[in-house]
């Protein structure tokens, strides 16, 4: 059991945290879980929690998260006529499916492998922040082919399996296809919850009774993690979604990426 000298810096450390992830979930639609899994899994570390199972607590105690964010991010969003609603009935179940999907294989592979593969996403995000790729687009407008298909499923599958919103891979998957930047970021957030409530609901069945578990989890779901990421999360994202309609995204994009450049290579020192 941790002492209150030591679990207060803890606590902060995670206030602090979520504050960044809420505001980057509305300024970039980047999702708040690429800096979210990072700071859990080093907090379990510190917790002395067993490393097989630290990076399922942290992408599962993400994604739970999430789903409060996305959605407080997603009607800040809608409110501004920045949803795709179109695009929506067409992605979403298959968002759901992979989402599903990708919480059962993350539950079943190791830590290492999984670390391994946040710490490659996190590095080509970073690169596609820092790169100016912001003018190049596949298409015009989002195709609706049978092959386009794959995209939200993938998306869907790989978001849950490393605990981020689907911002991440949702945004310049939109932008590629032609949707402007700002309709991007607010149908994201909408994908965001879609990803996390069937994600979670995965990670809690399959991490139930599990005996590695830190006290205080249901499931893979950390509550003192939860606890202290979701009420600030909330409150922060509709600010970022406000800042997001005024600040210059190219220096704002370029500052993050420089940050997940650190994040991945720690990560994938982590699954290496």
């Amino acid at each position: 059991m941790l002492e209150w000298d030591a679990l207060l810096p803890l606590i902060a450390t995670l206030l602090a945290a979520g504050a960044a992830s809420g505001l980057l979930a509305g300024l970039l639609g980047v999702g708040g879980g690429i800096v979210m899994v990072p700071v859990l899994d080093t907090a379990l570390a510190s917790m002395g929690t067993d490393a097989s199972v630290r990076m399922q607590i942290a992408v599962a105690t993400s994604l739970a998260t999430i789903v409060p964010t996305a959605l407080s991010s997603a009607r800040a969003h809608y409110r501004r006529g920045a949803v795709d609603q179109n695009l929506l009935p067409v992605w979403a179940p298959l968002i759901v499916v992979g989402a599903l999907l990708g919480s059962v294989v993350a539950s079943n592979i190791n830590g290492q492998s999984l670390a391994l593969m946040f710490g490659v996403l996190a590095l080509l995000v970073a690169l596609k922040l820092v790169l100016p790729l912001d003018h190049v687009k596949f298409s015009e407008t989002v195709p609706r082919t049978a092959a386009v298909s794959l995209v939200p499923f993938s998306i869907g599958g790989l978001s849950s399996m490393l605990g981020i919103g689907g911002g991440t891979l949702s945004v310049p998957a939109l932008t590629l296809m032609g949707e402007s930047m700002h309709r991007a970021v607010g149908t994201a957030a909408v994908f965001g919850f879609v990803i996390a409530v069937p994600g979670t609901l995965g990670f809690i069945v399959t991490g139930w009774g599990d005996p590695r578990l830190p006290p205080g989890s249901l499931g893979y779901v950390n509550l003192l993690g939860f606890a202290c990421f979701a009420p600030v999360t909330v409150l922060v994202a509709p600010l970022g979604a406000r800042l997001a309609h005024r600040l210059d995204k190219r220096h704002l994009s370029v500052a993050f990426g420089c940050f997940l450049l650190i994040v991945a290579v720690r990560m994938l020192s982590r699954g290496l």
